[in-house]
This record gives C-alpha cells, structure tokens and sequence, in this order.
C-alpha cells in the first residue's frame, strides 16, 4: 500500500511539449508586432534625452580636460590619460543622464497606468534551484502558495526545477518539498523535477521545462531561489501580458529585503531609495526594448520557445561554450523576434535578497564578468535593435569600467612621477623666449567637482525624491534619518567602492586569461568571512593601498589628499571586508535606526506569511547531519517516493565505473553505516540516479517497511 501511494504521488504532471529551436548569432530580425499600448513618443522623447545629455556632457568634460592639459603641447602620457578620462566620464555622463531622466519621471504628476484584461488559463511558476537550503525555499513557496489560494485558485502552477548536483542536498530538497507537493488544479498545484545532467545551467534548466511542459501554460513566471512576490503582483503581471498579446516578457522591479549585515544593508538601502530612480530613467527610455534579469519576470512561453534557443559561442570558455548570462540574451532574442520586452516599475511585492558579504559580492561577479563580456559575439550580431546593442554594451562597460578607472589612476600617478623626476625641457622648440610648464589647477578642480556632482547626483535624486513624499520618507524613519542615512550610505560606498574596483579588474583579468568561473550557488547566510579569510583575499589591496598612499605622500601632500579616497578604503579593505558580513558585526546602523527599509516598519503580508513559515519550519523534524541515504533509509515513505520519480535506467552500466563500485558495495555491506563508509560522492550520486541500485538499497529498510520488488504491487507502480 505504501508504494502504491507514492506511486500516485507524482511529482510532475502529463507532458506537453514544444519545440525550441536553437538560434544562431546572426539572424535576421523578425518583423515587430503590434503594439496596442505603445507610449512611441515618450520613448522616443527619452532617448533623445539621454543621447543629447550624454554626448552634451561628454564632449564639455573632454574639452576641459584638454584645456587641462594642453596649455603649451600635450605628450604622450597626457594623450592616454585624456582618453581614459573621456571613456570613464562618457561612462558617468549616461549614468547621470539615466538618473536625471528617472527623476523627471518620478516626479511627473502626470502617471499612465498599464492596460489590463480578464486571464484564460493557467500560469506556471518556475522556481530554479541549485545546491540552495530547501527549507527557506519551501518557507517562500508556502507563502505564495498561501496568497494565490486566497486571490486567485486555479490560475497558478509551481514548478520546483532542481538542478542541485550534490546527494546530500537533493534528498534534502525531496524530504522538504514532498510534503507541498499536489495535483490540485482546481487550487494550485506543486510539482518537483530534478535533471540528472543539468546541461546549459540555469538558461538549460528553464529550457528544459518549456520543451517538456510549455504547451500547456500561456505564461511562466520566473524566480530565483530567494525570490518572493505577492499574489497582487502575480496576477497584475498575467493580466498585463494577456492585455498585449504581442508582447513577449515584462521585468518587474526586485526589492530587497531581509538584509541583515552590514554590506547587504548598504545594498537594500540604496536599492529601495536610488534604485526607484534609476529604474523610471530605464523603463522609459527602453520602452518596449527593454531588459531581462533572469528572476520576478513574466514571459510569454510559446515565444520564448520560438525565439529563445540560445546559440553555442565558438570556441572554449570562458568566452566559448554555452552562454551564461543567458538572461540579457534572451530578452535580446525575444526584442530580434519582434516581441516586445517592458520594464514595468509601477509593481510592488516583488522581492529579492542581496548577497551577505562584500567576499559573496566579489564571487558573484566573477560570474556576471564572464557572461556579461561573452556578449561581445552578439554586440554587432546581426538583427537587434540599438536598444538590445546598448544593453549588451552597459553590460559588459560595468565590469571594464573598472579597468579604465584603475588605468586611469595608474597613468595620473605615472604623471606626477614624470613632473616630479622628470626635468622639464624650456626650450624644446627653437626660440628666444622659455615654454614654461602650466597646469591649469582651476579647470582641473573645477572638472572634479563636476565629476563628482555627476557621480553622486542619483543619490541626491533619491533623497529628494523620497524628502517630498512625505508617507514615503516617514517609512525611511523620517527627514532626520532619511539624510543621516543617505550621508552614512555614500561614505560606505565610498569606502567599498576602490575594494570593488580592483577585485572587479582582477575579476576582468581572469576571464582574458582564460579561467572558467563554473558555477557556484549563491551565499544565502550571514556571510559571516573569518579574518583569515578576508585578510587572504585583501592583502594585495591592502599593500596597494600602503604604497600608493605613501608614493603620493612622497611626490607632494596635494596629490596625497587627492589619492586619499582611494587609498584609505585600499588601506582599511580587510577590516572593511571583515564587518561586511555577519549578523552581529558592524550591523550597529540597525539599532540606530539608519539605512532602514521601508518593508521593516510596515511589511507587506506576503513579507509576514514568509516570516510565520519560516519560524515554523523550527518544528521540522529534519536532521542535518543526515546523509542523503541516512535519510532514505530511515524514511520509508521518502524512500518509495523517490524510487517511484526515477526514469527507466539507461543500460550504460558498463561504462559507468561509479554505477559498478557502487552495486559492489551494496551488495557487501550489511548495514547502512557500512556502506557509508565506503562510499564516494559519485558513487552516492549513482545510487540516487540509477533505479536498480536503488531498489537494491531497499535491504537497508525496516523490515516492516519493506515491498518486494518483484511483486505485482512494485511492478504496477
């Protein structure tokens, strides 16, 4: 009987398949379809905003510079780091024009609101994970599942996609998600499918559930593991999508939440206070080209299916092989196909967390690096559009600014060793009277200040944003609390951001040397870093810091406080990194009330029900210390329920040298701890994975949990 009920407990529901042709880089551009709510004007208003903003302050910042410069005859070294300069301050300027213009929009008293319309249908949930703790990922399904049980029975499917490749942490997830698990269509149902060859990643993973699912759902939600939205947000994004049948994805805009260290409550606080900014500046002028962030987005699955088959890239990673920030990609295929792609800001409840450290910051961009600079195939590929090209071009300029503001420093320093060491020639062309050598301090400084007011102009905007809408600023803590926390925010990115900078260049460094990033789950603890850790990963910061501190200091006072900014957080890099993790370290702004959050006074219910799931998960019975057989064998019904998931063996034993020493070992070994104590990781894995060595695992049941394997019972299950 027990096996005959976890046979009916299936953990996924009927196939039904699409085809998803795989694309090549050069396609030509399908044509676009229509558009019944287009706002063609304002994009077009928008972008020649911050096309004329961006070149307007462009070409005044490099004619001062060459002002600068250029007061008698300009050499060699000025001419590089001219441009240098022109590229980061062309950098700055689209930044700031992007701000500026979401500025305006935030502050326009004049809001449009999105069509919407009745849904046919039901929409899929798509929930990847990887190596991930199952117990926080079941504390936000709950949630979710909660909320649409109340605003929206029948409409909604979740679909827990495991791409997790270690034994221990896939029964882990099995044992926690089993019990969510259900066919209920009527309410919303929960299914669980874990790949043997998670083959492609992420962009792999989601691919294999449209070629195998897809054509039953009209549309897909896609989240990352930490992911959280409201049933609100949920059912605004499927009736948006089915009042404009032409379009093919929207992006909402993640909040983040739940930040309790240091670092990610620098990030939280400038996510909820600038980034409502810079996401009106984006959205309008993206109007319907706009981008794709892999999570708390809708897309339209038969058009992902049709447009979304990402090519191979020629040659070995890291710039080679399968593409890894697939999700700018796809919204770049989807824009090539003719679907439109929105960004649309105007959603609350959709929630995200940051990373816990400024070490789980520098890991994940290792990541992001390679994909983002394997976009350069696609740049001038055939058939996007210039919004897509721009995209990819941000993309890759935000890790490859760092290496030009690191080259700039590098030349402005072998500048003023030149000036220092270097005796100066006054008379280099022939004549009667000495070529003096001038430096025009006034524009210089005046230049920085402008550089500067570019730079921190977004915070500014978000303060004052916030400082007019008095609900808005009340729930940073007030006026008082709002500045402080502005003005302790900036000092702390200031002092982080030369850290980011050089790790950021090393990251750079890495891909061009060719080194493969692979793929790692993101950190969801505290990201508590020991000392010895952060002192590792520093020391060469560290050390820059010193000398570069002590050289200037030594060339002149002037250019030692002018180097300062960037010296001092070098310098302070391992302490810095230290207090940028862990729960109870450097998190003291909390208790003063800075850089609070909006959801912390006043959550929103989606925020409460998480929290109530997961303190209750503390009534779980589940051990960690238990290996992924541990758990089997002492669970019967985990144990049938998952031998009845598995795929018919593929008869490949002869070749599979983990599947051979693994049956071995079974076979001679009484008890469970026996086994153990033999076994590897793959040989664990293969147990898992292959259906014969499973059922043999049987022998290590109770007894009276047992079904005979060559019974009618088995074979009908």
């Amino acid at each position: 009987m027990l096996l005959k009920e976890s046979a009916i407990n299936r953990a996924l529901p009927k196939e039904s398949n699409l085809d998803m042709p795989r694309h090549a880089v050069n396609e030509e551009a399908g044509a676009r379809k229509s558009r019944i709510q287009g706002f063609e004007f304002t994009t077009i208003l928008s972008r020649l905003f911050v096309l004329v903003c961006t070149i307007g302050l462009s070409w005044y910042g490099a004619t001062e510079m060459y002002a600068v410069l250029n007061t008698n005859a300009i050499a060699g070294l000025q001419w590089a780091f001219l441009v240098l300069f022109c590229v980061n301050f062309t950098w700055i300027s689209f930044a700031f024009s992007q701000a500026t213009l979401g500025v305006i929009f935030k502050l326009w008293p004049f809001s449009y609101t999105r069509n919407e319309q009745d849904v046919e249908g039901v929409t899929a949930i798509l929930l990847p994970v990887y190596n991930e703790d199952p117990l926080r990922i079941r504390a936000n399904i709950q949630a979710m599942h909660e909320d649409l049980l109340k605003q929206a029975p029948g409409k909604f499917a979740f679909f827990i996609l495991s791409d997790t490749n270690r034994a221990d942490a896939w029964i882990a997830e099995e044992q926690a998600f089993r019990p969510l698990l259900n066919h209920d269509e009527s309410a919303c149902p929960i299914y669980y499918r874990r790949r043997y060859n998670n083959a492609e990643r992420k962009a792999g993973n989601i691919a294999e559930w449209v070629t195998a699912y897809g054509g039953d759902y009209e549309c897909m939600i896609v989240l990352d593991a930490d992911s959280l939205m409201g049933a609100d947000c949920l059912i605004s994004l499927t009736r948006r999508m089915a009042a404009e049948p032409n379009l093919g994805l929207i992006q909402t805009l993640p909040t983040i939440i739940r930040a309790n260290t240091l670092y990610s409550r620098i990030q939280q606080f400038a996510n909820h206070c600038f980034g409502p900014i810079y996401a009106s500046g984006l959205a309008a002028w993206h109007g319907y080209s706009s981008n794709f962030w892999g999570h708390n987005a809708i897309i339209r699955t038969k058009a992902f299916a049709e447009a979304c088959g990402l090519p191979v890239l020629k040659g070995k990673a890291p710039f080679g092989g399968h593409v890894m920030s697939h999700d700018f990609m796809e919204a770049a295929l989807l824009r090539r196909a003719g679907w439109g792609v929105r960004f649309d800001t105007d959603l609350s409840a959709s929630y995200e967390e940051a990373p816990p450290s400024l070490v789980d910051v520098i890991v994940r961009d290792r990541r992001w690096c390679q994909g983002n600079l394997q976009h350069k195939a696609f740049v001038g590929a055939k058939g996007f559009h210039f919004a897509t090209r721009l995209h990819l071009l941000s993309g890759i300029m935000s890790y490859l600014s760092a290496v030009f503001w690191l080259l700039l420093i590098v030349v402005g320093f072998a500048l003023a060793v030149q000036a220092y060491f270097v005796r100066p020639e006054y008379f280099a062309n022939p004549s009667l009277f000495p070529t003096w050598p001038v430096f025009d301090f006034e524009k210089a400084r005046s230049l920085f200040v402008l550089s500067m007011a570019l730079v921190l102009a977004p915070k500014v905007y978000g303060w004052f944003s916030a400082m007019l809408n008095f609900r808005r600023c009340m729930q940073f803590g007030g006026p008082i609390l709002l500045t402080l926390s502005t003005l302790v925010e900036t000092i702390l990115s200031a002092l982080y951001a030369p850290i980011l900078m050089l790790s950021q260049f090393q990251v750079v460094y890495d891909v061009f040397k060719g080194r493969d990033s692979g793929w790692k789950p993101q950190s969801r603890d505290d990201g508590a870093t020991p000392w010895k850790e952060a002192a590792r990963a520093h020391c060469s910061h560290t050390l820059l810091g010193i000398g570069l501190a002590g050289g200037a200091l030594f060339l002149s006072k002037e250019l030692f406080y002018w180097s300062l900014p960037i010296s001092f957080g070098l310098i302070l890099s391992i302490p810095l990194s230290w207090l940028s993790g862990g729960a109870k370290r450097g998190n003291v702004i909390h208790h003063l009330g800075l850089m609070r959050a909006p959801e912390e006074k006043r959550p929103h219910p989606i925020i409460e029900m998480q929290d109530r799931y997961d303190k209750a998960q503390e009534s779980l019975n589940f051990d960690d210390a238990q290996t992924s057989l541990q758990r089997l064998s002492s669970d019967a019904d985990l144990f049938y329920w998952h031998l009845v998931q598995m795929p018919e063996d593929i008869p490949d034993k002869e070749f599979c040298r983990a599947w051979i020493c693994a049956e071995w070992q079974i076979l001679n070994s009484d008890n469970i701890q026996s086994l153990l104590d033999h076994l590897n990781e793959q040989e664990c894995l293969a147990i898992l994975q292959h259906r014969e060595l499973m059922a043999a695992m049987e022998k290590y049941l109770p007894k009276d949990k047992q079904v005979d394997t060559s019974s009618e019972e088995f074979a009908l299950a």
